[in-house]
């Protein structure tokens, strides 16, 4: 009953802060049969009706802290029951390596289940005199702390808990996946004791496979208990993969094509003002996207920041930068037809002008850029876990792209509605009538080109929010191909030149 389970953890936990030292192995005994009542796997479900919601994290705490009392007469402690097993040694300075290894089962049906917890020798020299191991290992504790703070999360393993001189900085741990996935990765997480959750900045995945992940972890006082978990948003499919990969290659080479176009017809549809400034925007939409999708590729391949962090830090501000500067430059789209509009378009210089498109166009995502780095990566807050681009759950830094990216959005076609209303009094014959037509034109780029924009990143950030839905990702992975073609194809000044230069 979830009364007598609180019941449980509140007597555990005052015996704990009680006893203030000398622990032995038969309090040790009856303390751990008293916790194993209430980890029983038969009682997981119960966790979730406990009103206080911290109770599994208490029940965590306060097993460490009885622990970490222990005082070994033997050199050895083995202290086991079905749902905690408790391992304990004296290890000297100069012994060639210390493991524990754990064996258990999940619940009575399952096969057992194992995690080690290894010391290296050179960790061990760091320690100047006789020092004692212990290591707790729990099978059901993840699910109990699933349960009861309703973590969008799934632990994959045991979770171990170890007790360690401060001398001791890096530990190794291998976990055996309880559910055995080739297509789900696992992340190697610490148990951050203050704020009540699992954090990825406590490990490193060293090392998986379908079977075992091997961790690389920093305990200390915030990070005393270890596992791994299974994110269930997680997505790999050989289709999306592909579609993914063979949209990424049809986008590269329309753009490489439109800007070999730009390149050979220049000198004929750049011959106003206007239109010089038209295709300089085209132009480099066209460019920041080439370079935004050569970056994704470079990130795709990294295997996430685990084990390529600097890599992946690079991709990820790249790939941020270049797919701003898209949208920024049409918004300097957007700014050339309000200046051609309202105001008249030979009062400034076209340097002036040239140099205010690249200021918007490249300026402003740059600035965007460094400072989510700066703010963020210190932190280690800069990236997501499994991949390499921006983190959303921990720091929220994919608003760094999210909120400029829709702004942008709202705002150009805030502007195409005006220049509609504006150009209705444009008559035909009239010394605008055509500047307008030019502006034209560039709002036609804009109405096309600025709403596939915003929908292909609105299906980006549906893949974020909702990540186990493969439509959202394959929608994504669509139109994210098709994001260069209409900016060119509208353009009837452009297919005329090209037309001439062919035939």
């Amino acid at each position: 009953m979830p009364g007598n389970i609180a019941v449980v953890v509140q007597l555990l936990h005052n015996i704990s802060t009680t006893l203030t030292k000398d622990v032995n192995e038969e309090k040790m005994q009856s303390y751990s049969a008293m916790a194993n009542h209430i980890l029983n796997s038969k009682s997981i479900s119960n966790w979730t009706f406990i009103q206080d919601r911290n109770s599994s994290c208490v029940l965590l705490q306060s097993i460490h802290s009885f622990a970490s009392k222990l005082f070994m007469k033997e050199h050895l402690i083995n202290i086991s029951h079905v749902f905690i097993h408790t391992l304990g040694t004296v290890v000297s300075r100069g012994s060639l390596g210390k493991n524990f290894t754990f064996s258990m089962r999940i619940n009575e049906t399952s096969d057992k289940v194992t995690g080690r917890l290894l010391l290296s020798p050179e960790e061990l020299q760091k320690v100047p005199s006789a020092f004692q191991v212990i290591s707790i290992a729990f099978p059901t504790l993840g699910a109990i702390l699933e349960a009861s703070l309703l973590e969008n999360v799934t632990v994959n393993g045991l979770v171990l808990s170890v007790i360690l001189p401060e001398e001791l900085k890096n530990i190794s741990l291998i976990f055996e996946k309880i559910r055995k996935s080739g297509e789900r990765k696992s992340q190697c997480v610490g148990w951050h004791s203050l704020e009540s959750r699992w954090d990825w900045r406590a490990c490193k995945t060293i090392q998986e496979n379908s079977r075992q992940a091997v961790c690389r972890c920093r305990p200390n006082k915030l990070y005393t208990s270890f596992s791994i978990l299974m994110s269930p948003n997680t997505l790999e499919s050989p289709v999306l993969t592909y579609i993914t990969y063979i949209g990424l290659g049809i986008s590269i080479c329309s753009l490489i094509i439109c800007l070999a176009i730009e390149v050979l017809v220049w000198s004929q549809v750049t011959k106003t003002e206007i239109s010089y400034l038209r295709h300089l925007c085209i132009a480099n939409i066209a460019a920041t996207l080439l370079m935004a999708d050569a970056w994704f590729i470079v990130a795709s391949f990294l295997s996430g920041p685990v084990l390529h962090h600097n890599g992946c830090v690079a991709a990820t501000f790249f790939v941020h930068f270049f797919y701003l500067s898209v949208f920024f430059w049409m918004l300097a789209k957007a700014l050339l037809i309000l200046y051609g509009i309202l105001i008249v378009f030979h009062t400034l210089p076209k340097s002036c002008l040239v140099a205010s498109l690249f200021s918007v166009g490249y300026g402003c995502p740059l600035v965007i850029a460094i400072i989510t780095l700066a703010v963020t990566e210190p932190g280690k807050g800069y990236l997501r876990p499994e991949a390499c681009w921006l983190n959303w759950d921990m720091t929220k830094a994919l608003l760094a792209f999210v909120v400029p990216a829709l702004a942008i959005v709202v705002v150009n076609l805030i502007t195409v509605t005006m220049v509609i209303i504006k150009t209705q009094r444009a008559a035909i014959g009239s010394s605008m009538f055509q500047e307008v037509r030019a502006i034209v034109r560039i709002c036609k780029n804009i109405a096309i080109l600025t709403p596939l924009l915003g929908l292909t990143w609105g299906f980006g950030i549906a893949t974020v929010i909702n990540g186990h839905s493969l439509a959202f990702h394959i929608i994504f992975s669509l139109l994210n191909a098709l994001q260069v073609s209409p900016d060119a194809a509208v353009d009837s000044e452009l297919r005329e030149c090209v037309h001439r230069f062919c035939g």
